[in-house]
């Protein structure tokens, strides 16, 4: 379970390919401290780490995995989002997250808000009754809140402390960024749908 609260970025070092899966090594202020078996957001993906060693951990994604999010444009150079599980005696400061993305979003455009940052972003229509105004919403692992929603489209505001520490950065119009409903609304839609 993860907060969306990212701590830190890491560099994607070296992509590999074994059958229909891609292996990551990625370089970070956090891959020393991590171990194997250990769970890991990368940019919204929950990924178990495989191996640490020289300040790089690699990590393993499924074609599951690669069909449902921003994965397989990763290359060498690609900034991704980190962040470790929560502990169970640490705080919640972003929100229930559980790295299971649900699809991708692509980002229709970027305005500098002299002080913040305006994104704006398309998602797939068959997921509008699990977004809503003012609501949670994990982009890249990214704990933002929703608003100006509108048909498939959504805006968030970054703030300059987010865009400095995330790859938020980097974003520019048509990438596209893995997305996360909130997982209280997607249990609410299930109870809706089996009319129980």
């Amino acid at each position: 379970m993860f907060t969306g609260i990212v701590e830190t970025t890491g560099t994607v070092v070296a992509v590999s390919q074994t059958g229909t899966n891609s292996t990551f090594t990625i370089e970070s202020s956090l891959s020393h401290t991590l171990k194997t078996d250990q769970s890991v957001s990368h940019n919204g993906v929950c990924l178990t780490v495989e191996n640490v060693a020289n300040g790089t951990h690699t990590v393993t994604a499924i074609a599951e995995t690669l069909s449902k999010t921003n994965l397989g444009h990763w290359q060498a150079g690609t900034t991704v989002n980190l962040e470790r599980c929560v502990p169970m005696n640490g705080r919640l400061d972003g929100h229930l997250v559980q790295g299971h993305v649900d699809a991708t979003a692509t980002c229709e455009s970027v305005s500098n808000q002299d002080g913040s940052w305006l994104f704006t972003f398309s998602y797939p229509q068959q997921f509008a009754h699990l977004i809503i105004e003012k609501g949670s919403i994990c982009l890249n692992g990214i704990s933002l809140t929703v608003f100006n929603l509108v048909d498939n489209l959504f805006s968030v505001a970054i703030i300059p402390y987010t865009f400095a520490h995330t790859n938020m950065q980097h974003l520019q119009a048509g990438h596209t960024v893995n997305i996360e409903f909130d997982m209280v609304g997607k249990y609410l839609a299930r109870w809706k749908e089996l009319g129980v």
